[in-house]
């Protein structure tokens, strides 16, 4: 049964929308953009989606903890929200590929500023729900994932070759996510305990089931690059920018319409237990995409990497949320996405350089997908 959302869990899933909205016109087109307009390799796009992803992970440690010290989440959000905004529709006023890179970075550094304070926050406004008010927010998060591409191909049906033009509108919906950050409020604590909130402090007292679950997602993430990849292998099947553009949206709806139910079965049947599906499902969309030449096969695995999506991030952070107080979330919450950030910046140079001197997505693929599969089996045995 659907469960009612309260009214800053919904401000932040408009501000993740908007943000998502703008970001999401540019994230499909960017790869299409490097290597057709300005003729980069495929190791530069790993490159450049894999420093964005350092600069971001750093980061997000480092602020979720900072916003444990002060006992404030909301500025994080504002400033994260503002800096990521501002600097979207640079490559469109000056096109190179360094200007891509300052853009991308500048705007994971306002990612990394936001995230785990954001999180935080979410987790706070959960009374026993984490799983549904993180799938309702990664839900709408991803609804404009899914608006923002259909407006990026309905400009380049009428402006081909117009990413100039998305650039520059992509800053409207950019606005709009910037001034609901400032509706965004701290929830008022009576909880005065006093801990220790240094990071070494944290990672002693932690548990064996957060340093566990630190080391999986760290590991798996090596392995799980940049969904550009996958954009990147669909145009190549299907012989077109608006097909592999058109196969990103439909995942980005799947995945939205699944992630709030699957965050409602996750605090039903266990976090743990919806995340090793994801992860059976995303080994299934790495060996089809390795092996399968075929469109339809585009269709098929998105849509099963839809639900993968729903399975793993917003579950994870409210497992996550699960495991530690509501004083010490952002550090937790920063510590492992500062992992996975790091993991997977490795992941997408790895990937970008293994397709390059094989020639294709074969054997990265199937690495993602073997590794994924192990290590869904060693979650079964985690307890």
């Amino acid at each position: 049964m659907y469960k009612k959302i309260s009214k800053p869990i919904f401000i932040l899933g408009l501000v993740s929308f908007f943000t998502d909205f703008a970001s999401e016109m540019l994230y499909p087109v960017t790869p299409i953009f490097l290597t057709s307009i300005l003729g980069a390799s495929m190791i530069s796009v790993g490159l450049i989606e894999g420093i964005a992803e350092v600069i971001a992970g750093l980061l997000k440690g480092y602020f979720g903890n900072l916003s444990d010290k002060i006992g404030k989440r909301s500025i994080f959000v504002i400033l994260g929200y503002g800096l990521s905004g501002l600097v979207k529709p640079l490559p469109g006023i000056i096109q190179n590929i360094y200007t891509v890179l300052i853009s991308r970075v500048t705007d994971r550094i306002g990612k990394g500023i936001r995230t785990a304070p954001r999180d935080a926050l979410l987790a706070s406004y959960a009374n026993g729900n984490t799983g549904a008010v993180f799938g309702f927010h990664r839900s709408m998060d991803t609804l404009g994932a899914v608006a923002g591409p259909i407006v990026a191909l309905v400009i380049l049906f009428f402006i081909p070759n117009g990413y100039t033009t998305i650039y520059l509108i992509s800053i409207i919906p950019s606005f709009f996510a910037i001034y609901f950050t400032f509706i965004v409020k701290d929830k008022k604590t009576t909880n005065k305990t006093k801990q220790k909130t240094g990071l070494k402090d944290f990672w002693k007292n932690s548990g064996k089931q957060f340093k566990i679950l630190f080391f999986v997602l760290t590991f798996f993430s090596l392995f799980n690059s940049s969904d550009v990849f996958l954009i990147l292998k669909s145009k190549e099947i299907a012989k077109s920018d608006t097909i592999a553009i058109l196969g990103y949206v439909y995942y980005n709806l799947l995945y939205a319409l699944l992630s709030y139910p699957i965050g409602l079965l996750a605090d039903k049947f266990g976090k743990r237990n919806i995340f090793i599906l994801g992860l059976f499902a995303f080994s299934i969309v790495y060996l089809g995409f390795a092996l399968s030449n075929g469109f339809i096969f585009i269709w098929i695995l998105f849509l099963i990497y839809g639900f993968y999506a729903g399975a793993s991030e917003g579950v994870v952070k409210a497992w996550i949320s699960d495991l530690i107080p509501d004083n010490l979330r952002g550090t937790g919450i920063g510590i492992i996405t500062t992992g996975i950030s790091l993991a997977t910046m490795v992941g997408s140079i790895f990937t970008g350089y293994l397709w390059d001197i094989t020639g294709g997505a074969f054997l990265p693929f199937i690495l993602s997908s073997i590794i994924s599969f192990l290590t869904a089996l060693f979650l079964l045995k985690f307890k």
